[in-house]
């Protein structure tokens, strides 16, 4: 029986959980091979694109249009679309396994890691994460609650991600309302007092981890400056040995070094960055965030040869009243799924689940993307992650070590939601709600108006 797996008598039922790059790389990877496959692709929110949608910068719009790829996996016959369809609330993972001979968990890495210092619960102090899906018009955020009457903000951390929201908070209304931007925060973002923003990284310039990219826009601000210390830039003799040669490390500090050079121009507004900086303590007054206190570090190399930032025991402290911390990413564990609780992954060798407490792998199950690997890597890092994953079930495949499904129709799935009254939402749907977006945007000059509320992308679509 399992030779005829991915044959026209016997197609390969694959279902790919996650909507996100990942999910769409793999679903292009199964598609494309020789053997004949059908993809469902199940996602908990209504729109696809996962990261794209609702993690790109909106004024990255470059970067957006990658999702016009996903779009054209989604047309092969043989992909459907179940938006709007929680596995584990919707569907359970044993119903999966009845109905699918694979399964691809492509979930990526939904929570954020924490400061743990005290004054981190006040309002006003948030993830980076939650920021960015606020602003993104991301549906479980609309109702994020974010003062931006304050002067000052604080963004702990230095990738990319640090950076955008950064950037958000520096950038002119007339720069925002020209992007995808969600309409609730274009207009806070539009009454923002903040003067202010510090990038605070623990270690010093050489560590930093955004892109040449995403530092020479902070040059281009309209009405922000970039500062920066010409004293925290100078380096230790072991982060200069580890930078040797690395080009796009050094072009990082020169961006660094110029924006030292030029120092304030008199904009309205500045961007600073601080190196050599931890987060201690968040200070409030009357429920309220006032400043933050910051422990200066020294660099020291490790036994390993890592760079590590030690306390010195000196402290400043920098008044503030938004702290955005942008600090590292982790999955979150899926119902009747290995989860690994330390390193927030999904265990896994080569993309095919694991068992943590035997280390046998669990048939037909396999994984892709942040949730395989941690969140590194930059949206395309996904693509041959998610290859080398399918990959690994297609040599599976064809050493017959997939068991059939017991009960793979088509019809199964639809029959079982409708049968629980959960209105999924199809390919075909989503593109009425695409279409909507886009053509509003047009009439304004925007890339699109996204529509953010679960009930009027349904409305869209007569549901």
């Amino acid at each position: 029986m399992t030779a005829n797996l991915g044959s026209a008598d016997r197609p390969l039922r694959v279902a790919v959980i996650g909507a996100g790059p990942s999910g769409f790389y793999a679903a292009a990877a199964l598609l494309k091979e020789g053997f004949t496959v059908t993809v469902d692709l199940f996602e908990r929110l209504i729109a696809p694109h996962g990261l794209v949608r609702y993690g790109v910068a909106p004024d990255h719009q470059n970067i957006k249009a990658v999702a016009k790829t996903y779009d054209r996996t989604a047309e092969d016959p043989a992909f459907r679309y179940f938006g709007n369809v929680e596995v584990g609330r919707d569907i359970t993972h044993a119903e999966l396994k009845r109905h699918y001979d694979v399964i691809f968990y492509t979930i990526g890495a939904q929570s954020d890691r924490r400061l743990g210092i005290p004054g981190e619960d006040l309002p006003n102090s948030m993830s980076a994460t939650e920021f960015v899906a606020w602003y993104n018009g991301h549906p479980d955020y609309k109702d994020l609650q974010v003062d931006l009457s304050c002067e000052a903000a604080i963004v702990v951390g230095v990738g990319n991600v640090a950076m955008d929201v950064a950037r958000i908070l520096a950038k002119s209304v007339d720069e925002l309302k020209r992007t995808d931007i969600a309409e609730h925060a274009l207009e806070q973002l539009a009454q923002s007092n903040i003067k202010d923003i510090y990038i605070v990284a623990r270690r010093g310039p050489a560590q930093v981890k955004f892109t040449n990219a995403e530092i020479r826009e902070m040059g281009h601000l309209e009405i922000a400056d970039a500062i920066v210390l010409d004293s925290e830039l100078r380096l230790d003799r072991a982060s200069s040995a580890a930078i040797e040669g690395d080009t796009a490390m050094q072009k990082n500090l020169d961006y660094l070094r110029a924006y030292a050079e030029i120092g304030v121009t008199g904009k309205p507004r500045r961007v600073h960055f601080r190196f050599l900086l931890s987060p201690v303590e968040i200070i409030g007054e009357n429920g309220k965030i006032v400043a933050v206190k910051m422990e200066r570090n020294e660099l020291r190399p490790s036994v390993s040869g890592d760079i590590k930032a030690s306390g010195t025991g000196r402290y400043e402290t920098i008044p503030a009243g938004l702290i955005l911390r942008s600090v590292g990413y982790k999955g979150v564990p899926l119902e009747g799924v290995p989860f690994d609780n330390r390193n927030g992954v999904i265990p896994n060798e080569i993309g095919r689940v694991i068992d943590l407490d035997t280390g046998r792998v669990i048939v037909g199950e396999y994984v892709a993307g942040w949730i395989k690997r941690g969140p590194t890597g930059v949206i395309g890092t996904n693509k041959p992650d998610a290859i080398e994953s399918v990959n690994s079930m297609f040599e599976d495949l064809q050493k017959g070590k997939i068991p059939p499904a017991p009960e793979p129709s088509p019809d199964a799935i639809p029959a079982l939601l409708a049968e629980r009254g959960v209105r999924y939402v199809t390919k075909d749907e989503w593109k009425l709600i695409d279409a909507k977006e886009v053509a509003d945007g047009k009439a304004l000059g925007k890339p699109r108006i996204k529509i953010v509320e679960r009930e009027a992308m349904l409305a869209v679509i007569g549901k």
